[in-house]
């Protein structure tokens, strides 16, 4: 077990975390026995946001409303607000703590928001969660955001504790960067989207990797019980990254850096009713996983669905990868085609 301290905030956790986006796909006895069992195993930084349905309800529901088994103080929550003015922010805030039965929040982070906001630059944003930490409702106040550019002008402002940024050894130079400019600068780096969306296979070699970092703390997204157990036991072992998990990982990097949906959903909902987080992987998870699932007559009439796409270019607009998201559906839609057809082998 490895503790740190995550940058400014002062906040000692174990340097990794648990994600709790994936809890919202299971009930809530099966995300309580997750996230108590992930607790008794040393993982104290749970991270979660408003947007995720129900998952702070069920973060509530697991620990109890907090007493003595599972105290309060002992577990450092993150939640995320996508408000970008006062009103917003505050009702967020208001939702989460009333979910969550608690009445402060460790961390509160500005949830991908359309800019960076600083004092006084008139949305209101910052200055209304500096007046929640005033109150002692927030602890400490993060940034999150997929974009490069973004993330770097949350550094330069000087305003944030955290930045949440994606974070693999897919990524590139100036990701790298962004990891590099917080430790320098004293910020905590917790990284999202450590797996990719799920299209790493090996949880090992990437877990290995970021690992390297010692200011870097992955939130790993859980659903299922034989995932924790991967990350405990690698918790345990503290594997080094050896010639076998280097080998895996220059592959992956050649099958998968350049242009390849991460399954963000930032760009849904479609006006054609496209689901494009998954439209847009079909190809590669064909290739990666078993491929039975991803061929089936329901896998097949979404895929169709891809015809309907006008081109409008609503999706566009909120990728944060900036994709050329129609091209990359017609793409992989040929390629389903041809799979199915029998062109293609996989």
């Amino acid at each position: 077990m490895v503790k740190v301290i995550l940058g400014k905030t002062g906040l000692e956790i174990e340097k990794n975390g648990f994600g709790a986006l994936p809890i919202q796909r299971v009930d809530f006895d099966e995300s309580a026995y997750l996230l108590r069992k992930a607790y008794e195993n040393g993982i104290n930084f749970i991270d979660t946001a408003r947007a995720y349905t129900d998952s702070e309800e069920k973060i509530a529901y697991a620990f109890k409303g907090w007493n003595k088994e599972y105290p309060r103080e002992k577990i450092i929550l993150a939640s995320k607000t996508q408000g970008e003015n006062r009103k917003d922010i505050r009702a967020d805030l208001e939702t989460s703590l009333d979910k969550l039965e608690t009445d402060y929040i460790d961390l509160y982070q500005i949830h991908n928001p359309s800019f960076c906001p600083t004092e006084g630059d008139g949305s209101g944003a910052y200055d209304e969660l500096f007046d929640l930490k005033d109150e002692g409702l927030i602890k400490h106040i993060g940034f999150t955001s997929h974009k490069y550019e973004l993330a770097e002008e949350a550094i330069k402002s000087g305003l944030y504790e955290t930045i949440q940024f994606p974070f693999s050894y897919l990524t590139g130079p100036k990701e790298l960067a962004i990891v590099e400019k917080c430790r320098a600068e004293n910020i905590g780096f917790i990284a999202m989207k450590a797996m990719a969306g799920g299209l790493i296979k090996s949880s090992k070699a990437t877990y290995t990797y970021i690992n390297q970092f010692p200011n870097v703390v992955p939130i790993w997204g859980i659903q299922r019980e034989s995932e924790l157990d991967e990350f405990l036991s690698y918790m345990k072992e503290n594997p080094k990254l050896d010639n076998e998990l280097s080998k895996i990982i220059a592959e992956e990097r050649k099958e998968l850096q350049g242009d390849f949906c991460r399954g963000c959903g930032y760009c849904e909902p479609c006006p054609q009713e496209i689901e494009i987080s998954k439209c847009a992987r079909m190809s590669l998870w064909i290739r990666r996983f078993p491929s039975e699932p991803s061929l089936t007559e329901e896998a097949q009439a979404l895929m169709k669905k891809i015809e309907n796409c006008t081109e409008c270019g609503e999706c566009l607009s909120k990728c944060p990868y900036e994709l050329n998201i129609p091209e990359l559906l017609k793409k992989n839609y040929e390629d389903y085609k041809n799979i199915l057809s029998g062109k293609t082998k996989v």
